[in-house]
């Protein structure tokens, strides 16, 4: 089974792909974390990646796909989780045609439904709350940065929403509920 995972910065979507992982054997393909292990890789693809990176250019659409071409090619596990991509309606048909190159499918999309102003209070006490007892904060995990990256979200990810409702593939979850809430909605999204 392969599933999309969206939802604004802050709404969750980290959280359930552990879950899946471990519940379902799913494998989360992170975009962050896959440019990171390929940078270090020594492949081909690697060596592309850490030039990139390294001249501080932002990462292509096709070399994000070579990278996630590989993975596809490789243990399968319980399926596949994509985090962080697709970003945009062009990475949406480009990964559309490599699942349907590899002979794959996109089972689910499933949105994590929140509301901004209730998201903002939740990211921001977790960091006070953090930071009150001596725990690591995200340096990103503030207001003013917190409403950039939704910005962000709105302008370049949201019109996904859109476009996988009009192919009938989305799916939404109420994202503000409690861990085990939005899992037992996700489970039963999977499950049907």
């Amino acid at each position: 089974m392969n599933i999309i995972l969206l939802g604004p910065p802050g709404a969750g979507k980290g959280t359930q792909a552990r879950f899946l992982c471990d519940d379902r054997n799913m494998i989360q393909l992170s975009t962050g974390d896959m440019l990171r292990e390929a940078k270090t890789s020594g492949t081909e693809m690697g060596k592309r990646v850490a030039e990139v990176m390294d001249r501080g250019d932002l990462v292509t659409d096709e070399i994000v796909i070579g990278l996630i071409r590989e993975k596809l090619q490789g243990d399968k596990k319980g399926g596949f989780i994509f985090d962080g991509f697709p970003r945009t309606l062009a990475q949406a048909d480009a990964l559309g045609e490599l699942l349907q190159e590899q002979g794959e499918a996109l089972d689910h999309v499933v949105e994590l439904q929140v509301n901004d102003e209730v998201l903002v209070d939740r990211i921001v006490g977790r960091a006070a709350e953090a930071a009150a007892a001596g725990q690591p904060v995200r340096a990103d995990d503030n207001e003013e940065s917190l409403k950039v990256r939704l910005m962000a979200y709105y302008k370049q990810t949201s019109p996904l929403v859109g476009y996988y409702y009009a192919k009938g593939d989305l799916k939404s979850v109420d994202g503000l509920g409690t861990m085990d809430a939005v899992k037992g909605d996700i489970a039963g999204i999977l499950d049907a």
